[in-house]
């Protein structure tokens, strides 16, 4: 079990923070910790990969509140870092799967993660 003293840091790309701030008292709690589990080393049971990311490194957390679905989806890729890649409500009533415009915000997102943890590493010598 990990020390939860050595939570990783998480950071919150382009718009997650706030439109995850916009979901339900209930659904934010939800998420929340499901994002504190992956902090500390952990897995909500209701966490699944999100298929088109070649394994378990993109993860999506889905929540239903009232008839309506709220996702966060976030990234566990890095060493040291947790990065929140968007949180939306999903509108379609057509299936499950996420929708395309939303897959490519995440995709975007990813890169940007990615750019930005780089940093992290050069600047603290990992």
């Amino acid at each position: 079990m990990r020390d939860v003293n050595a939570a990783k840091d998480i950071y919150w790309i382009a718009s997650a923070r706030e439109d995850l701030r916009l979901f339900p008292e209930e659904v934010r709690q939800v998420l929340g910790y499901a994002l504190y589990l992956a902090q500390t080393g952990h897995k909500h049971p209701d966490v699944k990969p999100l298929k088109g990311f070649g394994g378990a490194g993109v993860l999506e957390m889905v929540e239903d509140h009232e008839g309506d679905t709220y996702r966060a989806v976030y990234t566990v890729r890095f060493k040291s870092a947790i990065y929140v890649l968007h949180a939306f409500q999903k509108k379609s009533k057509k299936g499950i799967a996420t929708p395309k415009r939303d897959m490519d915000v995440i995709k975007e997102r990813l890169k940007l993660a990615a750019e930005h943890n780089a940093d992290l590493e050069r600047r603290s010598g990992v």
